[in-house]
């Protein structure tokens, strides 16, 4: 599908851009209410009693189910549309935070881990639902909104937590705020208008004549509402497309949500693994990657970042200050892209350049104006980052598996959460700059790797506009 037929998709832009800005709230609602639960994890579970290497294991499983959950997850929402998996994990997520507002226990603490870790993949649907909605074009801008408002509840978040905390009962009033939250965002997702992002497709089926915009049109409703299949399993026009000579049925109405509620489990498994198949067969072991490569350099960064600054410089407030930048850093991918022209894998080795280079100045600081100045500017290269890896990954994969090739990439980034912990304490014994040296060792890989694979990436790209 080239990009004139995808943005034609969209010449009513009403319904869609409601549901964007409704997935604007839903990530800040969503990090706002998990960010108000994670700093007072590790306290409560050893309040609850626990020895810091079981507090260790424990909190590991949300990391673990992570790592196998987020590319079936995200491949099931390719499945079974956009709007119904993303309800799901909302719902879920909220029965997990429910029942951690009502641990009393070290098993019921790990109980209640065990759905948010298999369903708390619901930023990554509202990736996923972004991509279908917006073009090529659009899709950074949008996605740097996306995080930048995530990243606001993230900062707000832990204030209000630490002051919910200090009454009595605090971890337990957060619970059931954050659970609170969570249904509220799932009343909201239920409540978007989601047909009038689907009427305009309708329209246009009765223009499509040949054979191959038939296919494109497809194509195009797949994407539109969430529910791609892979070639190998596709859905049948009565499952696309209601009949429409039936009587008392809107001429061209899609029927996705009665095709996600209907769908065999034995059909969305063999479609879920047919994708999975997809992407692990593909030839993208390149941005995955870069991608663990640069998420582990950054990682080791922030680790130990608070002993680190009291070791050194004495001081507080950095944290706070990278992450609000973090936040604001989000409206300048658009602009910055435009300056790029959209050259995703040039905008991404110049990324990754800065970031190594501001590692490797944290790491030899010799005050803590340095530290400050590096801190600026590597908020801004790391939120520029993570928007061009994820886009590129949409660009190479097509956006026809988003759900799957986003879930994927959150399952790279799991292993390494589950690594750069044990990673920086091997490092810190040598030095309070350990980490970070490390990390610039990774970043330099990332950036090696980028040079040697971006010419074939081109070549591939102009390859296939030659084609078409």
């Amino acid at each position: 599908m080239n990009n004139h037929n995808y943005s034609t998709l969209f010449q009513k832009p009403k319904g869609r851009t409601k549901i964007i800005q409704c997935i604007y709230v839903v990530g800040f609602m969503d990090l706002f209410g998990v960010s108000m639960i994670i700093p007072l994890l590790s306290h409560h579970v050893k309040a609850l009693g626990a020895s810091p290497t079981v507090a260790g294991l424990v909190g590991s499983t949300y990391g673990i189910l992570q790592l196998f959950s987020s590319t079936v997850v995200g491949s099931w929402s390719d499945v079974v549309g956009r709007q119904f998996s993303l309800l799901t994990c909302l719902l879920l997520s909220a029965v997990g935070y429910g029942l951690l507002g009502m641990s009393t226990s070290i098993a019921l603490f790990v109980l209640a881990r065990i759905p948010v870790g298999l369903f708390k993949h619901s930023l990554s649907i509202c990736r996923a639902l972004l991509s279908d909605l917006v073009s090529e074009s659009e899709r950074p801008l949008v996605m740097g909104h996306f995080n930048a408002a995530s990243s606001v509840g993230f900062i707000l978040g832990p204030v209000v937590g630490g002051y919910l905390n200090e009454h009595e009962g605090g971890f337990y009033t957060s619970s059931f705020t954050c659970a609170t939250i969570f249904i509220i965002n799932a009343g909201l997702v239920w409540m978007l208008p989601w047909s009038q992002t689907l009427v305009h497709h309708n329209d246009t089926n009765s223009n499509k004549n040949t054979s191959k915009h038939r296919h494109d049109n497809h194509s195009s409703q797949s994407l539109h509402n969430g529910s791609h299949t892979h070639s190998g399993h596709p859905l049948q026009a009565a499952d696309t497309e209601p009949d429409s000579s039936a009587p008392g049925k809107q001429r061209g109405g899609p029927r996705w949500k009665e095709v996600s509620l209907l769908q065999s489990a034995w059909r969305q498994l063999s479609s879920v693994g047919s994708k999975i198949h997809m992407v692990v067969t593909s030839d993208m072991w390149d941005v995955f990657l870069v991608r663990f490569l640069m998420g582990v350099a950054v990682m080791l960064y922030y680790s130990n970042f608070s002993l680190a600054m009291e070791e050194r410089f004495f001081s507080g407030y950095l944290i706070s200050y990278s992450s609000t930048l973090g936040a604001l850093a989000g409206f300048l991918v658009g602009p910055v892209t435009q300056l790029y022209r959209n050259n995703m894998p040039a905008l991404l080795l110049h990324s990754t350049v800065l970031t190594c280079i501001l590692i490797f100045l944290y790491a030899t600081a010799p005050s803590v104006w340095q530290v400050l100045l590096t801190s600026t500017f590597f908020a801004i290269s790391t939120t520029v980052g993570r928007t061009c890896i994820t886009d590129l990954e949409l660009q190479r994969g097509g956006v026809q598996a988003s759900g799957t090739l986003i879930g994927a990439g959150q399952s790279v980034t799991a292993v390494g959460r589950i690594l750069a912990p044990l990673l920086s304490g091997l490092a810190q014994e040598f030095s309070p700059c350990g980490p970070a040296s490390l990390g610039v060792i990774l970043a330099l890989a990332a950036v090696g790797l980028l040079l040697i694979r971006i010419p074939k990436w081109d070549k591939s790209g102009l390859t296939k506009i030659a084609k078409h």
